[in-house]
């Protein structure tokens, strides 16, 4: 089992790390990009230092990121889904229409299947 990353015998604060790896992960920027945004905050490191941070201390807010990802899953069984089905002719053929939605109102999935209700059963099952 590995030793837990500490950051004991770095004279920089830990939030300004994390503030420098979560910039470079949570957003397209290139190291030199983290470095100018928190030059202009104040925070005088080089992109070098970011990169021996992350490097570092990478796997530790990785692990946080995937923990906290884990957690807002098992929140979404709270979460509720309604179905509504329709058949619905146009030029004289029927189709089956259905659509789901979200506790919100926002349509999470909406399809044509086709001509009959059985062939969506059908690719459920597949």
């Amino acid at each position: 089992m590995t030793r837990p990353v500490s950051f004991k015998y770095f004279k920089t604060s830990p939030e300004i790390i994390r503030l420098a790896a979560m910039l470079y992960i949570g957003f397209p920027l290139s190291l030199r990009n983290v470095e100018d945004l928190l030059h202009e905050r104040g925070i005088d490191v080089s992109h070098e230092t970011i990169r021996y941070w992350w490097n570092r201390f990478g796997p530790m807010f990785a692990a946080e990121i995937r923990r906290k990802r884990v957690q807002q899953l098992r929140a979404f069984s709270k979460w509720k889904w309604h179905v509504d089905e329709v058949f619905v002719k146009v030029n004289g053929k029927r189709h089956y229409l259905w659509r789901a939605v979200d506790h919100e109102g926002e349509v999470v999935l909406s399809e044509e299947l086709g001509l009959r209700r059985a062939g969506y059963s059908r690719s459920l099952r597949a």
